[in-house]
């Protein structure tokens, strides 16, 4: 009997599934995989229930012969294990980023003379409400919140990009790309005090409030999904930085970041070149006990962002303070430099990673922009934040518009460098 694979990345069965394994069937044993988590967020589709109940839940499908794991986004992996004689899948997987999951397993099937068969995708009404719900309960506090520890977890490196509106944060929820071989995206949002003041066309010295940043996150959770992390500057007098703590976890961010700086907050790129006062050790590490006690759930992370390198403390000062840190209860330890060179940054993170193998470390290559992600990676840094390049190339980008317009008295010479508005309008959903 012929072997047919096909697989699941589903948390619910609809008709679509249905139809895939009932043509399956015409070819042979069905055997059906089910994408562990780690595939699954690469795949985004963050599961909202347990490998295990995914798996339970497609063995109770009638026609299926075997249920097994896929570990992997690609199929070739699986496919070299079981040799299917077949492997079917919607044929939404022709075109777009999937194109590159139908390349790898359609190579891998021909190796022995296996085949593909494309299915025709089901457009459903009810599927697509479905998919829809589905989306909409990822977006939930609940949810949401916890999702930055889990892909701490399972990511060997988690990618943030800066946001600042709803249209930014479907950037970075959307964004999907397929290079040599592999599918990639961004895991997380960060929310940055420096692209909040400047979207406003205010100075980033803590001016726009905290209820005005809230609203920010009020617009990018409308409409996305994935985690968020909060810049929160210094996080303010202890005594208010517990009232931020507690609203940001009710409206479901992961994280929040605070330096350790006190005073008129000014932009670390400055570093000596304007006066900035490093906050004391004890008092920081005050702000994060009160901050981690304010907490009402184990899902919100507190990171502690070193700026002794920044104001050229030394490495020590950078290390000292790391420690103590999280000895106060930093869920995470950011270390910022703004050389070019990625040196000091490595060193401290193999420094630290000598004493201290669990902690996640935080980096920002905004300076240090020629070294990879795979490269932090080895020297043990976990979450990666692109910080302000949404809005760095935004800017020029719309100057020069403004410029042509007014040069040419009209729009026609910049017509080839804009997005046309019908992708605008498939980017943004409707419910």
């Amino acid at each position: 009997m012929s072997i047919v694979y096909t697989c699941f990345t589903t948390d619910v069965i609809h008709a679509g599934h249905l139809n895939i394994i009932h043509e399956a069937q015409k070819y042979g044993d069905v055997v059906v995989g089910v994408m562990t988590d780690k595939a699954l967020v690469q795949f985004d589709r963050f599961p909202t229930i347990s490998f295990y109940e995914r798996k339970k839940m497609v063995q109770e499908i009638t026609g299926v012969s075997e249920v097994i794991e896929q570990d992997s986004i690609m199929y070739d992996t699986v496919i070299r294990k079981i040799k299917p004689d077949y492997v079917i899948h919607g044929d939404n997987w022709c075109k777009g980023p999937m194109k590159a999951i139908r390349e790898n397993a359609k190579k891998a099937v021909e190796a022995y003379g296996g085949k593909i068969i494309d299915i025709p995708y089901t457009y459903d009404p009810q599927i697509k409400e479905l998919n829809r719900k589905m989306r909409a309960r990822l977006a939930m506090p609940e949810y949401r919140r916890k999702r930055l520890k889990q892909l701490l977890g399972i990511r060997p490196i988690v990618k943030a990009l800066e946001v600042h509106n709803g249209i930014t944060g479907l950037i970075a929820e959307k964004t999907v790309v397929e290079h040599d071989g592999r599918l990639d995206q961004f895991d997380a949002m960060w929310i940055s005090s420096l692209c909040d003041s400047t979207a406003k066309g205010k100075p980033d010295i803590e001016l726009v409030d905290m209820t005005s940043r809230f609203r920010t996150i009020d617009d990018v959770t409308e409409v996305t999904t994935k985690p968020i992390i909060f810049d929160g500057d210094t996080g303010g007098l202890t005594e208010h930085f517990v009232y931020t703590v507690r609203s940001l976890e009710k409206m479901g961010v992961s994280a929040v970041i605070i330096e350790d700086k006190t005073g008129l907050k000014k932009n670390s790129l400055f570093g000596t070149d304007v006066a900035q006062t490093q906050d004391s050790i004890e008092h920081f590490s005050q702000k994060i006990r009160a901050g981690k006690n304010a907490q009402l759930t184990d899902d919100f992370m507190i990171i502690a962002r070193i700026e002794s390198l920044i104001l050229e403390r030394g490495m020590e000062d950078a290390l000292k303070r790391a420690t103590a840190f999280v000895k106060a209860g930093a869920d995470g330890i950011m270390i910022h430099s703004r050389k070019k060179d990625p040196a000091e940054i490595l060193e401290f993170c193999d420094k630290f990673r000598m004493v201290n193998t669990e902690t996640p470390l935080v980096v920002v290559p905004s300076s240090f922009n020629t070294i990879t992600e795979e490269e932090l990676a080895v020297h043990g840094v976990n979450l990666v934040i692109y910080a302000n390049q949404l809005t760095r190339s935004a800017f020029p980008a719309m100057q020069d518009t403004a410029r042509e317009i007014l040069k040419y008295h009209r729009a026609k010479e910049v017509d080839d460098r804009l997005l046309p508005i019908k992708d605008i309008i498939t980017l943004i959903d409707t419910l």
